[in-house]
């Protein structure tokens, strides 16, 4: 079971995975909400079973699988749907990093969750990351990046906390406007600097129960 755990989170298109990546690469244990999510909807699993019956075959691809660009569109152009779809897949996704979290070995770990700050708590959490781009940036890379119109863009970023709250609530920000090098190097002192409170703090900590990500 690994000491200290570090949520992190920050807005669609910062740059959260990956910061998540490099942390792996140097060894940290990585739990991230969105690979939970995607494992959890796999066919058979019976959250894809009642997200079909919610929503219909329109959101499964060629293949059968579920089609999750199509099931965005959809939920982010009505609250209600994504309240529904969040009914349905958040408290699984919790359950599931609670486990992994508990298995988890090594001296911290790092929990990825888009929806931490929406969550409204931070239990269970020694420090908060943010990855922290100004929204102009998380729009483009939208645009260039998912292929996403400029109205469904502006749901999905109205959907989340805005900048302001997540960097108020942050132990730690992590800027990404800068060049990969850059994010990587500031992922490096992090990971030194979360070595050294593991040291001075091994005790580990139940798992967070926040709002685990998005959709």
């Amino acid at each position: 079971m690994t000491g200290l755990r570090v949520g992190l989170t920050g807005g669609i298109a910062s740059g959260k995975t990956t910061a998540a990546h490099r942390f792996a690469e140097l060894g940290a244990t990585v739990i991230d909400a969105d690979e939970v999510a995607r494992a959890l909807v796999e066919p058979g699993m019976p959250a894809l079973t009642e997200i079909l019956a919610r929503f219909g075959d329109g959101v499964l691809g060629a293949d059968r699988r579920l089609d999750r660009r199509a099931l965005r569109e959809r939920v982010f152009r009505d609250p209600g749907a994504r309240r529904d779809l969040e009914a349905i897949l958040h408290p699984r996704i919790r359950a599931e990093m609670a486990r992994r979290a508990a298995a988890a070995a090594g001296p911290y770990a790092i929990l990825v969750i888009p929806l931490l700050i929406e969550g409204g708590q931070r239990d269970g959490f020694d420090r908060i990351l943010v990855v922290d781009v100004a929204e102009e940036t998380q729009r483009r890379r939208l645009l260039e990046r998912d292929r996403v119109s400029a109205e469904l863009a502006s749901a999905m970023l109205a959907a989340q906390a805005r900048r302001a709250e997540r960097l108020a609530r942050a132990d730690d920000v992590l800027s990404n406007e800068a060049s990969l090098e850059a994010l990587q190097a500031g992922v490096d002192a992090l990971h030194r600097r979360y070595l050294a409170l593991a040291a001075a703090h091994p005790s580990p900590r139940p798992a967070g129960s926040d709002t685990p990500s998005d959709p």
